[in-house]
């Protein structure tokens, strides 16, 4: 077998595979005498049918899981012999000529592959960012302090204003200081994705997103989700270097830890705190036991980690905003 790589630009590939008959014959003829032993033809004993018959039914459809595997197999070991650090998986390239599935034929497949993007910056303390801290107006407490003396009064419960009006100081700081955090993340995520000049092989990408989500977006689907998805990607390449450089590691308790705050929050919604340990123990085991919300957590803390360090090596300016202007951001 023969495999050449053809660099279209930096972000991405093509590769070419050259499938000759010897490279396939053996699994070839495996996969013939499988199906062969367990063809059930009316007029023949079970693995006694003859090998036209066989051949006649099944040539084609066993020649082509043959020559796939072939491909399968020697495309991801070229990959990972090259080191190419790639985005998703390789796709059939529009250059693809048409295959004639015929016995004993050669074949050739081309295969566009995308490149994933290095980030290389420094996180240093001449990189600025505003911490905001929200200042409270009396007009921005009216409409709360009006809708908690109609809902003390509905219960026939007895509370004087100061103590509302303090209830409410104590909620819309809460509230502020989470919506302020989550700003501050944000912009430091949006900060070093732009530091960074991450471009990603969009074209590529495009392709790959409605290839792999198999008909549930449509192109005009792709296109508009585009943007958000790209910059998403770009922060994780971003958030995996600072990971690497900083040599920041996630640990099994990590992960628990994130589960049980994650299931506690989700019975808090519910109105339901204090757990007994026993049902919350339960609860986080079965979150684990769920892949794809143990890759969740894990990516969120990484998020956690790599957002608790780049604070810790920036400057935070600290910015004092009303209500009004902090909605506006």
């Amino acid at each position: 077998m023969k495999i050449n790589q053809n660099k279209i630009d930096d972000l991405n590939l093509e590769i070419t595979l050259e499938v000759e008959a010897a490279d396939y014959a053996a699994i070839q003829k495996k996969k013939f005498n499988e199906v062969k032993r367990s063809a059930d033809f009316k007029g023949f004993r079970k693995g006694m049918v003859p090998a036209s018959l066989i051949q006649k039914v099944y040539g084609e459809r066993i020649l082509v899981e043959a020559v796939n595997e072939v491909v399968g197999e020697n495309l991801e070991k070229y990959i990972r012999e090259q080191n190419l650090n790639i985005i998703g998986e390789p796709l059939n390239s529009e250059k693809q000529p048409e295959l004639e599935w015929a016995d004993g034929k050669d074949f050739t497949f081309i295969f566009d592959v995308a490149m994933a993007p290095i980030p290389e910056f420094e996180v240093e303390k001449s990189d600025e960012i505003p911490q905001y801290s929200v200042t409270v107006s009396a007009k921005d407490k009216a409409p709360m302090i009006e809708n908690l003396k109609k809902f003390y009064a509905e219960k026939n419960e007895e509370k004087s204003d100061d103590d509302i009006e303090k209830e409410v100081s104590e909620r819309l700081k809460d509230q502020y200081h989470s919506e302020s955090e989550w700003r501050l993340n944000k912009d430091i995520r949006d900060f070093y994705v732009k530091k960074s000049g991450v471009k990603l092989p969009e074209a590529f990408l495009k392709r790959w997103l409605e290839y792999a989500n198999q008909g549930k977006f449509t192109k005009e689907d792709i296109e508009k989700e585009f943007p958000g998805f790209a910059e998403d990607f770009k922060w994780q390449l971003v958030r995996g270097y600072l990971m690497k450089k900083w040599e920041l590691k996630i640990e099994q308790k990590d992960v628990t830890d994130a589960a049980e705050a994650f299931v506690t929050y989700q019975y808090a919604m519910y109105g339901m705190s204090n757990l007994p340990a026993e049902i919350l123990k339960d609860a986080v085991n079965n979150v684990l036991k769920d892949g794809k919300q143990v890759d969740r957590l894990i990516e969120q803390v990484e998020d956690e980690k790599v957002l608790a360090k780049v604070k810790e090596n920036i400057t935070l300016k600290s910015t004092r905003i009303s209500a009004a202007k902090f909605r506006e951001l």
